[in-house]
């Protein structure tokens, strides 16, 4: 026979609803709650651009978006003259989640699936050329140089592919799991890894030349300008080395969490106009000058900061920073001094990247699934698509390639599909 069960009195419900509530509320201020306030230094170093450039008009025959972000620093932002609406073309369903965009070269598209499968797609069809799997678990986008395809993995392994036809060049095994979407450059391989070791090994046999430790994961990918890496680690540490021999320039530290704590970067930076622009956990979107290191401004959103930053000249704006925060908001910052210029409330958690192409900035949400498209001057919704969850779009000037929670589409502007229409209607309006 069980025992007999003591009876809980209503009390101490009550008392223990009481106290868990008390513990909640305690985390939540340890976490937000006595969070220093947010930094300003307006007269730190600044470099504006002389004028917004003119898009120049793209062959995609020959165009290359080599690496995440298309530009070494990272910036996100491509000037071109490509605008919604838009018409979808092909649609291409890949074997898992894509996590980040694909790179494109000439007329091929080139990415990597959650399983670690390494996916080349002719650009026009969206026929797959070839496939190869290079790991079981990936979440970053390869590189393309030189008639070659690089690839990290969750498994702890960069991979050197053809990129004609995805044959193995090289294979590197390394201590620690990586996704940080790898930069190449001068015949080198840039990347970070999960126990805090940044590596430059040589593009043609994965031979290291030297490395970097940091006090945290590297999980981000690195940013590259005026010969030097910038990129974030967990812990909340921001750095920049000599891309030449791995040598420290400057780091830094964070404490934007109340009791002196550190957030993690998990952002991969954007550097523009002089500084150094990434997200963190810690809630705040931080602007570092690139030369030293000095925190210019900090921007507090409420929650979360994983989101990867544009950075973009904007006609009438000025100099404009562009990211998403885990509480579903969307913000475009002024780039020297932090203010809030727009911000667009959307349905769910930003997690993903920011690109910036043409008049229109990029971004997906995790909660609906959807790309959104706003305009850069007012932040009014120009677009939405019901496909996405992380990975921002990527354009060869006359096309749109958006990737989807595990698609990728090729999306062509509509104008020309209106002017044919509209010929067509006055031809007949003519005969009758």
């Amino acid at each position: 026979m069980p025992p007999m069960q003591r009876r809980i009195p209503r009390w101490a419900y009550a008392v223990g609803v009481v106290v868990a509530l008390a513990a909640g509320g305690l985390a939540v201020w340890l976490i937000w709650g006595g969070a220093p306030e947010d930094v300003s230094n307006p007269d730190a170093e600044f470099t504006a651009p002389a004028e917004t450039p003119t898009p120049a008009k793209r062959k995609p025959k020959d165009f290359v978006w080599p690496i995440f972000g298309y530009t070494p620093d990272r910036s996100k932002y491509f000037p071109t003259r490509i605008d919604p609406p838009f018409r979808r073309v092909w649609r291409h369903r890949a074997d898992s989640l894509l996590e980040f965009p694909p790179v494109l070269a000439g007329k091929t598209l080139y990415f990597v699936t959650n399983k670690g499968t390494t996916v080349a797609l002719n650009a026009e069809t969206g026929k797959t050329r070839w496939r190869r799997s290079v790991g079981t678990l990936s979440a970053a986008s390869p590189a393309w140089d030189d008639g070659r395809l690089f690839v990290v993995t969750l498994d702890g392994q960069i991979t050197a592919l053809r990129a004609d036809n995805g044959r193995v060049v090289w294979k590197k095994d390394i201590p620690s799991r990586t996704e940080s979407s790898p930069y190449v450059r001068d015949g080198r391989v840039y990347f970070g890894s999960e126990d805090g070791t940044v590596y430059a090994v040589r593009a043609k046999n994965g031979r290291t030349i030297w490395t970097y430790s940091a006090s945290g994961a590297v999980k981000a990918a690195l940013a590259f300008s005026d010969g030097k890496l910038y990129f974030g680690a967990y812990g909340g540490g921001a750095y920049a080395i000599r891309a030449s021999d791995g040598k420290e320039v400057w780091s830094t530290s964070t404490a934007g969490l109340s009791l002196g704590r550190s957030g993690n970067f998990y952002s991969t930076p954007a550097v523009a106009f002089g500084r150094v622009y990434m997200g963190n956990t810690d809630g705040r979107v931080y602007s570092f000058t690139a030369s030293s290191g000095q925190t210019a401004w900090t921007k507090s959103t409420g929650s979360y900061v994983y989101s990867g930053p544009a950075a973009a000249p904007v006609r009438g704006r000025g100099p404009t920073v562009f990211i998403g925060s885990y509480t579903g908001r969307f913000y475009a910052l002024d780039a020297r001094s932090g203010a809030e210029r727009w911000s667009f409330q959307s349905p769910g958690r930003i997690s993903g990247a920011v690109s910036v192409i043409g008049r229109v900035v990029y971004f997906a949400n995790l909660e609906t699934r959807e790309t959104h498209g706003l305009d850069v001057r007012t932040g009014g919704e120009v677009y939405r698509h019901d496909g996405g969850g992380f990975a921002p779009p990527i354009s060869d000037g006359k096309r749109l390639f958006l990737t989807g929670y595990a698609t990728l589409l090729r999306l062509d502007p509509r104008k020309g599909d209106g002017k044919r229409k509209r010929g067509r209607q006055k031809r007949k309006t003519a005969a009758g």
